[in-house]
């Protein structure tokens, strides 16, 4: 059956046709607020402001948002808050006991957090949005506001924290009654809706011969490795085996096959770029609309391609790579339910001993991972500063559109195996990601 069957098995499906359907409504009611604009402010003419002085690291975090930070839209700041709110709610949960005991505690502790979440990206959203306000009156002698002072301030603060919190409620919704990880699936949409304007701009560079039709191909060979790479690691595993004793209960015996334990060499998947860009985008995006020298020194070194940014952004993505890996997989857990259940490794004692062993591979398949990550996410940097790419090209956007449609294609893939469909492929299934 080719990919046309595969295609039409979806619809086939009455729960997952549903699910599609309404993944796509929302996000085109995303797509639709990102160019709703906010009251007092001349979206059009600071867009070109912005970008023309913002240069590389504008067009970095504008690529997150889709366009919507640039323009000053009612969904300027996107889902970064939440992003921000969750990762301080990650490590509180390792600093403070009574967080920590509160994930521990299942359906309810995890509850309790979504909700702090919640309350944590209103008030980083609002921190964020006053600064732009203030940042908005004094740039360019307040040319691109209407009406200055308090009003706009509060305004636009009302404005943008409540745009951030719909766009979470819309990820939430996705991800509980749509298909995909909804918060995923929303810097997906933002970041794919900015190739069309690559594309063109880029088309037009060509003509004008200020784009070499060599230099081109190149990148779009480049591209394409990107991708072939990415989806070649995403997919690999270590399987360590497994073997069950054998296990006589009553008059049967159980037990006694091997099996094997897969361990993910990029277990935490498109997080830790994700987290790393949206640490660094807090202050530097408050930052890029403050005329303060000592503030606009700031931004300028958090702005990709420098050094520091580069060192900053690369210790990040190792540190989340570690961090969260040690959230979503326990090896003492996994060493406990295996010894449980009549498991050992072959040459490994049952217990501690297989526990420090799993922690052994599963750390350096993670560090791994992360010199994976970081491979491809400094990629933009090089081209954009070694080889002047005219518009915004990366591998931490390639990162995440790719490894966010494996894992969509994963799910609908489950969908259609437990309805006994033939999915997208034929001989080996989609792994997905836990994330």
């Amino acid at each position: 059956m080719g990919a046309l069957g595969s295609f039409q098995n979806i619809f086939r499906v009455e729960e997952l046709k549903k699910r599609i359907l309404f993944t796509l409504v929302l996000l085109a009611v995303y797509r639709i607020g990102a160019h709703i604009p906010t009251p007092g402010i001349n979206g059009e003419e600071l867009s070109k402001f912005l970008l023309q002085r913002g240069g590389a690291i504008m067009g970095f975090f504008d690529m997150f948002a889709g366009g919507a930070l640039s323009r000053v839209t009612i969904f300027a700041l996107g889902i970064m808050p939440y992003i921000s709110a969750a990762i301080i709610l990650e490590l509180l949960t390792v600093v403070v006991p009574a967080i920590g005991k509160l994930a521990k505690e299942g359906e309810e502790g995890r509850k309790q957090i979504v909700k702090y979440t919640r309350y944590g990206t209103v008030v980083i959203s609002a921190i964020q949005s006053l600064g732009i306000a203030i940042g908005l009156e004094g740039m360019a002698g307040g040319a691109f506001i209407t009406h200055p002072g308090w009003g706009f301030r509060l305004m636009t603060m009302i404005t943008l924290t409540a745009g951030t919190a719909f766009i979470m409620w819309l990820g939430e919704q996705i991800t509980e009654r749509g298909i995909g990880n909804g918060i995923s699936l929303i810097i997906f949409a933002g970041i794919v809706s900015r190739f069309p304007s690559a594309i063109t701009s880029t088309y037009r560079l060509v003509q004008a011969k200020e784009l070499s039709v060599i230099f081109l191909i190149f990148l779009l060979a480049v591209v394409v490795f990107v991708i072939g790479f990415i989806i070649y690691v995403e997919r690999g595993q270590r399987k360590i085996p497994v073997q069950y004793a054998k296990r006589i209960v009553g008059r049967k015996m159980y037990g006694g096959q091997s099996t094997h334990l897969p361990l993910k060499i990029n277990t935490s998947g498109v997080i830790p770029p994700i987290f790393a860009s949206s640490i660094i985008m807090f202050p530097a995006t408050v930052a890029g609309f403050i005329q303060i020298p000592w503030v606009q020194s700031i931004a300028r070194e958090l702005a990709p391609g420098t050094i520091f940014y580069t060192v900053l952004y690369i210790s990040m993505i190792i540190f989340f790579s570690f961090f969260y890996t040690a959230v979503v997989f326990n090896p003492v857990d996994v060493a406990d339910n295996l010894k449980k259940y009549g498991g050992f490794i072959p040459g490994i004692r049952p217990g501690q001993k297989t526990s420090d062993y799993i922690y052994k591979v599963l750390s350096r398949l993670t560090f791994a991972g992360g010199l994976y990550l970081c491979a491809v996410c400094i990629l933009p940097e090089i081209l954009i500063k070694k080889f002047n790419v005219p518009f915004y090209f990366g591998g931490t956007s390639l990162l995440i559109v790719v490894g966010v449609a494996l894992d969509t294609i994963s799910q609908i893939e489950s969908h259609l195996v437990t309805r006994s469909y033939e999915g997208f492929l034929k001989r080996s299934r989609i792994r997905g990601r836990r994330g």
